[in-house]
């Protein structure tokens, strides 16, 4: 297996504004990995998750942060209900096209696996494979729940300071995630159509301690999808890459090179 380049860091400018990306190439014949980040997240909390996809798969890997996230442009608007949308359909398709990546393979975690299942439902011939690490596809009790805590747990802790080195304006980053997932509006939130129309293989990945959703997530993707299969962490909880990585790492390069063997892949 070919060892990955240095990364290379890139801003791109998208819709107005500029998002930071990290990139580990790979094999340019095959298709890259995108990464697409949590609610919270960023191209640096990923931290050595990209590099070490990038080893154990031999393919270009690429990370970047949203508009409101890491050290990309910070998002001084709030957040509509349909957000992970337009996300979806106006910045990703822009940000792969300027990046030259055709056909990837989409690996989202929380918001970033239901941003990839709408690309995916809208654009089913654009997307070689997904891994959707706890996805949302609709709003359950146990997320607005644990959002609420969060809320508060950000008032009286040191979560500001913690998120300040991964972000340039976390009171920004985490009210903008915070306000929309626990306005009245978001509760009818719900995507499960867009799974209808994935014609692509899907892995789907969880931890059975996730404290942010229930399988009920996964079953409603695997009940629409053609091609699925489903990877549960005994113990993790809402990060399983995190909780478990050589796991996840193994299940999702063989994941990958079983995409390989299509001579379309």
């Amino acid at each position: 297996m070919p060892e990955p380049l240095d990364s290379v860091t890139q801003d791109v400018h998208v819709g107005g504004a500029r998002l930071e990306t990290l990139r580990y190439d790979g094999d340019a014949m095959r298709p890259a990995i995108v990464l697409l980040h949590e609610g919270l997240g960023s191209v640096g909390l990923w931290r050595d998750f990209p590099r070490s996809l990038a080893e154990r798969t031999g393919r270009t890997v690429v990370a970047y942060s949203r508009h409101g996230y890491g050290r990309s442009d910070v998002l001084r608007a709030k957040r509509e209900p349909d957000y992970m949308h337009r996300e979806a359909d106006v910045v990703l398709p822009a940000l792969l096209a300027q990046l030259g990546l055709v056909r990837p393979i989409l690996f989202g975690h929380s918001d970033g696996a239901s941003i990839a299942l709408i690309y995916a439902g809208t654009h089913s011939g654009a997307v070689r494979a997904l891994i959707l690490e706890a996805p949302h596809v609709f709003v359950e009790e146990i997320s607005v729940r644990s959002i609420a805590e969060a809320k508060s747990a950000y008032a009286v802790t040191d979560l500001p300071a913690k998120l300040k080195r991964w972000h340039d304006d976390p009171d920004a980053t985490f009210y903008g995630w915070n306000d929309i997932w626990l306005d009245a509006r978001f509760r009818s939130w719900n995507i499960e159509a867009y799974a209808q129309r994935v014609r692509c293989p899907v892995l789907l990945i969880q931890g059975d301690a996730d404290e942010y959703g229930t399988t009920a997530q996964l079953d409603a993707i695997a009940a629409r999808v053609r091609d699925s299969r489903t990877l549960l962490v005994a113990g993790a909880r809402h990060s399983p890459h995190r909780d478990a990585p050589e796991l996840v790492l193994a299940q999702v390069a063989a994941f990958v090179a079983e995409t390989a063997r299509d001579p379309d892949a």
